[in-house]
Parts: structure tokens; C-alpha cells; sequence
């Protein structure tokens, strides 16, 4: 009797510990699936194309409101304009933040999820002055500077590009504007280092006439970073509308740069309905989404 009260204890015992380790089981592969979801790559993810706010866009907001903003429309990256207002009105130029309203900003953007990927700063000929800008990307983790340096202050950017290792993008207004035709560009980079480039303002290119994809078919290894535009109309008064409604050839641009094998951030720089732009930026946000996932999944032929 004493052996099958024990067999039928141990059957019990084993059942138990079957019972115990089937929950284990499967809340281990819950966890690693929900772990997979998490860090599950996005079609924007696999092509290398980031979605980013220029502060610009909010530019009626201070910095924190407009991260508050960025990251509301879902997105994880952010870029700089040339100064911040951090707390009521006044502005201030981000070469002249102190380390602690860095590190804040820094701080700030983390708690949001947001990561940001360039600012728009000043290359002055001077290499004290210029040096600043370099030290403010250092400081704020940037890999990526973008502005329009004067043809004399070239040998030092790229000199400071070299001993920071940071890139510079240099950006493009309407004609008659120093870098408006992407040949000046070209030229203006010619024989230097890789790290100098472009970033393409595709809304200026169509304000001054040029068919936006036949100007990224002309920098192509050479775009670091877009400031991403479509337009109501292919002229000076054209104003931002969402993408993919306008003239911009937003798809064609964006099937261009997959060919290219672009890898960056196409910022958002609307400037149109400054105070309630957010809806046009969300219909902005779906039509990268959806051109993203088309070009990540073409069909089968």
C-alpha cells in the first residue's frame, strides 16, 4: 500500500512540475515574441530611411512642445534649426547653449524616444567661429551638420570634418541663393572629403524650376540628408502641402533615393499653417509609411 501511495505521489509530483515548467515555457516565448515585436524593423527600418522633424516646422513652439509634437505623429527623429527657444520667447543660437542646456535637450528628446540626427548651423571662414559649430555636434551626439558656407570657409569645414569625423551637408535655397543649382554643390565639394555632401531641399529645387528627381539623379553618393517638401505649385509662391498631393514628385523621389541606396533622414520642414500644421504633418507621416512599405514589398512579377 505504502509503494502506491509513494507511485501515485510521484505521478502527482511529476504532473506538477510538468504543469510548472509548460507555464515557464510559454511565458519565456511570450516574452521573446513580445521582444520580437518590439524591435521588429519597419519597412522604413529596412530601406534605411528615417522620418524626421525639422524644429523648424514648429517653429511657433518652443523646443519641447515641438519634441512633444514629434513624438504625438509617431515619429523617432528630430533635427535642429540654427537657434532654440527653450522656455518662453527669446531664441537663442545652439552654438551658444551651455553644456547643461545640452545635456537637457539631450535628456528631454531620450524621455520622448526621439533621436536627433542633425542641426542647421553657421560655417564662418573664421576657424574659431567655425570650430563652434563642430563642438556643439560633438557635444549634442551628431554625426551630421547642415548649412551653406561660403565658398571661402570650404578648406576649413572640410578640415574640421576630418578632425571631428562629423559630416556637412550643404543645404540649398531658392535661386538666386549660393548653392541653388545642385552643380554648385557638386562643385563646391569637388576633390574633397567624403564627408562633405548635400542635403537636398527638394521644395527650394522646385521653387527654382528643376525637376526635384533629376536634381537627386545628379548628387546621387552624395545626399547625407533631405529636407523632404511637395509643393502646390512649381514656382516661388509654391507653399508646403502634404506629400504626395502636389507637385513635388514625392513617390518618384522616394523610388529614386531606394535606387541610389540612401540611408538617412527626410526631414519635415513645413512651413505652411505654422500653428496647425500637425494634421498635414500626420497626412505626410501615412504617405511615407505607405511609399515605404510599397518600396520595401514591391510585387512579385
Amino acid at each position: 500500500m505504502k509503494e502506491i501511495q509513494m507511485m501515485n505521489s510521484l505521478k502527482r509530483a511529476r504532473r506538477v512540475w510538468s504543469c510548472f515548467a509548460l507555464t515557464i515555457a510559454l511565458a519565456l516565448l511570450s516574452s521573446i515574441a513580445a521582444r520580437a515585436a518590439e524591435t521588429a524593423s519597419t519597412p522604413a527600418d529596412q530601406l534605411g530611411f528615417q522620418m524626421a522633424i525639422h524644429a523648424r516646422t514648429f517653429d511657433r513652439f518652443n523646443l519641447f512642445d515641438a519634441m512633444d509634437k514629434t513624438a504625438a505623429l509617431g515619429l523617432k527623429y528630430m533635427s535642429l534649426s540654427a537657434s532654440v527657444r527653450l522656455n518662453g520667447t527669446n531664441a537663442i543660437s545652439v552654438i551658444k547653449l551651455s553644456d547643461k542646456q545640452i545635456e537637457t535637450i539631450k535628456e528631454k528628446a531620450a524621455a520622448k524616444g526621439l533621436k536627433l540626427v542633425n542641426a542647421y548651423v553657421s560655417f564662418p571662414a573664421d576657424e574659431a567661429q567655425c570650430r563652434k559649430s563642430f563642438e556643439f555636434a560633438r557635444k549634442m551626439g551628431l554625426d551630421t551638420l547642415v548649412g551653406e558656407p561660403e565658398p571661402e570657409a570650404l578648406d576649413t569645414v572640410e578640415k574640421l570634418c576630418k578632425e571631428y569625423n562629423i559630416r556637412v551637408a550643404i543645404h540649398d535655397h531658392p535661386k538666386p541663393s549660393r548653392y541653388w543649382d545642385p552643380q554648385l554643390v557638386l562643385d563646391a565639394i569637388k576633390g574633397r572629403s567624403p564627408l562633405m555632401g548635400a542635403c537636398a531641399d527638394t521644395g527650394h529645387w522646385a521653387r527654382s524650376g528643376f525637376d526635384p528627381v533629376d536634381c537627386l539623379k545628379k548628387l546621387q553618393g552624395h545626399v547625407f540628408a533631405l529636407h523632404f517638401k511637395d509643393l502646390n505649385v512649381k514656382n516661388l509662391h509654391g507653399h508646403d502641402v502634404p506629400w504626395g498631393t502636389g507637385v513635388g514628385q514625392c513617390k518618384a523621389m522616394m523610388e529614386e533615393l531606394k535606387r541610389q541606396g540612401f540611408h538617412g533622414a527626410f526631414c519635415v520642414e513645413y512651413e505652411y499653417h505654422w500653428e496647425t500644421s500637425t494634421p498635414e504633418i500626420a497626412e505626410c507621416v501615412k504617405f511615407f509609411n505607405k511609399t515605404c512599405a510599397e518600396l520595401a514589398n514591391p510585387p512579385q512579377k
